[in-house]
């Protein structure tokens, strides 16, 4: 551990160097004077995943020692080796922040290092599990699905005092306007925005390849998002997805709609 800590540190300090003495660096030298004597402790129990993010972050130009450790225990060992922490990434993969175990995780590792900012890292993005998180203290939500500069910018946002939630999520929760009227959708946060454009048009039979065409994807993309909502639906094939959320969406009009046969065009 102490030797991989090591490596991010010199990693770190090489991308200082190199930023510093090209056009367009995005810091300044006090910044990089103050990064260089505070860190980022990223917590993940994944070896591969920690030690990945990890290099990554620092490459992507973190402006900070990267202290990459399974557990804050871990980190605790080694506490007094490493300069003061600045911010913390909690990665908790797969793992759901509205289950009451990891909630309690998540408020404990805030309470602890408070005023310290936490910023959680997942690979869900409905708006549930960002919620759930905020109300547990954390400065910023970063799904998996974004990239490693955003990330970058939602820590120094966090570090800044600010909140990172991530803007396609949160549209996941939109209301729809039917009749001069607000209806509640009984799904929201289940789905995201795209998957729900994508149920929309497979409800009404569209192929694979149209769906493509009017959402502006690719046919290989809309093939994923429809395994992920047959997934999320427990569902065995597009007939089935139809029938199930035929009940569950109010069509324009007031007047619940019939979904189509679905047309030929495998998942």
């Amino acid at each position: 551990m102490h030797s991989l800590t090591r490596i991010h540190e010199n990693a770190a300090l090489e991308v200082h160097r190199l930023s510093s003495s090209g056009p367009g660096k995005a810091t300044s030298e006090t910044h990089n004077n103050t990064a260089a004597s505070s860190a980022l402790l990223l917590l993940d129990n994944r070896t591969l995943d920690r030690e990945c993010l990890s290099q990554c972050l620092v490459l992507h130009g973190m402006g900070m020692q990267v202290l990459a450790y399974g557990s804050i225990d871990e980190w605790r060992k080694d506490k007094e080796l490493h300069p003061p922490i600045a911010a913390i990434l909690l990665n908790i993969g797969g793992r759901k922040a509205v289950d009451t175990s990891n909630a309690a995780e998540i408020s404990d590792l805030v309470r602890e290092f408070d005023p310290t900012p936490v910023v959680l890292l997942s690979d869900w993005d409905e708006l549930p599990q960002i919620l759930r998180a905020l109300e547990c203290g954390v400065r910023g939500y970063i799904p998996s699905s974004i990239g490693f500069d955003v990330c970058v910018q939602a820590v120094n946002l966090a570090r800044a005092g600010g909140i990172f939630v991530p803007a396609s999520s949160v549209l996941t929760t939109r209301i729809d306007i039917v009749a001069g009227g607000e209806v509640s959708r009984p799904m929201t946060g289940m789905f995201t925005q795209r998957q729900e454009e994508v149920i929309q048009a497979l409800r009404r039979g569209k192929a694979n390849k149209i769906i493509a065409y009017e959402l502006n994807l690719r046919e290989s993309t809309v093939k994923v998002h429809i395994r992920n909502i047959m997934k999320k639906l427990k569902a065995t094939n597009r007939t089935e997805v139809a029938y199930k959320l035929s009940d569950m969406f109010v069509a324009e009009g007031g007047a619940r709609d019939k979904p189509g046969l679905p047309q030929s065009g495998s998942c």
